[in-house]
């Protein structure tokens, strides 16, 4: 069998050292994951690795990296995918936000039995919480941030264009997509800490939409209503038409390839 670069060496070890994220979570950061360990899932010796990194501690700072950059589907994935369940037949955008905001909030903490996509998300979210740790790590959860606001504006804009509203002014579709982010990640990190999502049922006498609406849909609504207007008053499109443009994204599916859930993260 041929030796092994350094590059590869040192992508297996990443590889096996997410691995191991996945299955134990972010308890401590990734302070849990000892080279050693990773070393002995592999087979190789420690030489192999401190060819690479001088200590344990500059692993683990490539492995928190490594983590935050892990997508196993675009962000807008789960959004999309809840949109695409509507039923036939006419779809309000209330309709589109509640089921997409219940796509999100079915998370609960990374040591829960839930998706991959979900448990690599909470785990990178966690890592971003403290990315001042390295200037790495901080570079790294910025850059995740630019692709999901990337991507969100233009969920968002699709969304926007096929039920007939614009901004207001002076707000931007990106400062929306901002403050989108900013309040999924905050839910998110109440299921991190295990606190069960609040869900509320407004019936035909209350003064809110009627139905049963998780507290981050009713948030995004009032979002929506304070950074958009209708342009027309245009009937409720079909659910055939809510798919987004760019749908035909690729799946991903491999450690270098999680969303999210359905905010920008």
């Amino acid at each position: 069998m041929p030796r092994r670069t350094a590059e590869q060496t040192r992508a297996l070890l990443l590889k096996v050292g997410l691995s191991m994220l996945l299955e134990r979570g972010a308890s401590a950061g990734v302070h849990h994951i000892k080279l050693q360990e990773v070393l002995r899932r592999t087979g190789l010796t420690t030489g192999a690795a401190y060819r690479i990194w001088s200590d344990q501690t500059d692993y683990q700072r490539d492995l928190a990296v490594a983590m935050v950059r892990l997508r196993f589907s675009p962000p807008a994935r789960a959004a999309e995918g809840a949109i695409q369940e509507l039923t036939d037949g006419p779809v309000t955008m209330d309709d589109v936000i509640r089921v997409a905001a219940q796509s999100h909030v079915p998370v609960r903490s990374p040591d829960d039995a839930v998706s991959p996509d979900s448990r690599a998300f909470l785990i990178a979210l966690c890592l971003r919480a403290g990315a001042d740790t390295w200037p790495e790590l901080r570079e790294a959860a910025q850059e995740r941030h630019a692709e999901s606001i990337e991507e969100f504006t233009r969920f968002y804009g699709d969304l926007m264009a096929r039920f007939g509203y614009r901004m207001r002014t002076p707000y931007t579709l990106v400062d929306f997509a901002e403050a989108m982010a900013a309040l999924g990640e905050g839910f998110s990190l109440r299921s991190v800490e295990g606190l069960a999502h609040p869900q509320i049922t407004i019936t035909d006498s209350d003064e809110g939409p009627s139905g049963v609406w998780t507290l981050f849909g009713i948030a995004v609504r009032g979002l929506v209503n304070e950074f958009m207007v209708r342009t027309s008053e245009s009937p409720p499109v079909s659910a055939s038409s809510t798919t987004p443009a760019h749908e035909d994204a690729p799946p991903g599916g491999s450690p270098d390839g999680a969303e999210d859930s359905s905010t920008a993260r």
